[in-house]
């Protein structure tokens, strides 16, 4: 006899069972620490049976590989909602849709910016360094600029670096308090435009050939 409840079966396509399954492993690890959510707690709140878990993602850990993974990579779309205009309304618009992520997934993208429960292994390493260089393009898309550039290496990594900054904002507004949602705001978009605005170029410059 099976202690698991009956799934909740509902008549949805495969792709659409995935994201659902996806979604509430998401609000798991959201609430409670990695070692304390099971995969039959997941298929539970899904609906599911069990092995759908394993038959999409593999592994508890592979799933929650998943989760940090989506969790802190900027998609294309936050790029293509931007409006044309100057650099400081598409900043400001930019960081406005940021923040409004992270207030929807406020749990769920702390505990991305620092894993727990499985260690900060090799592999999480990677998904985090990937992550960053990832979002870090969506940041130059969003500017005009492109990775592909002469100065791409360089210009991401200057955006990585700012989303160190960007991580530490938001601990100081989340989890201490210290910040409100507005200055977090007005922090990040003003130092996004200096750093395009007047940073960038002064990298460009340097790296110049003399003739």
């Amino acid at each position: 006899m099976s202690s698991e409840p009956p799934p909740r079966w509902r008549r949805l396509e495969p792709d659409e069972r995935k994201e659902q399954i996806f979604t509430c492993a998401v609000q798991l690890f959201g609430q409670r620490p990695y070692s304390e959510v099971s995969t039959s707690d997941i298929a539970a709140e899904a609906g599911v049976a069990r092995g759908l878990i394993n038959h999409y993602f593999g592994t508890k850990r592979e799933l929650y590989l998943e989760v940090i993974r989506r969790a802190l990579v900027v998609p294309r779309m936050a790029v293509e909602i931007l409006p044309e205009g100057p650099l400081e309304l598409r900043a400001d618009v930019a960081i406005d849709w940021f923040l409004d992520m992270v207030t929807k997934q406020e749990r769920t993208w702390l505990a991305a910016i620092a894993p727990e429960g499985i260690g900060r292994d090799l592999e999480i390493e990677e998904i985090l360094e990937e992550a960053d260089k990832e979002s870090a393009d969506r940041v130059l898309e969003a500017v005009g600029l492109s990775r592909e550039s002469e100065h791409g290496p360089e210009l991401n990594a200057l955006v990585r670096a700012f989303g160190g900054m960007v991580k530490a904002a938001g601990r100081e507004w989340l989890v201490r308090g210290s910040l409100t949602r507005e200055q977090v705001h007005t922090l990040l978009s003003k130092s996004l435009v200096t750093l395009v605005g007047e940073v960038f170029p002064v990298i460009q410059a340097e790296n110049q050939p003399i003739e």
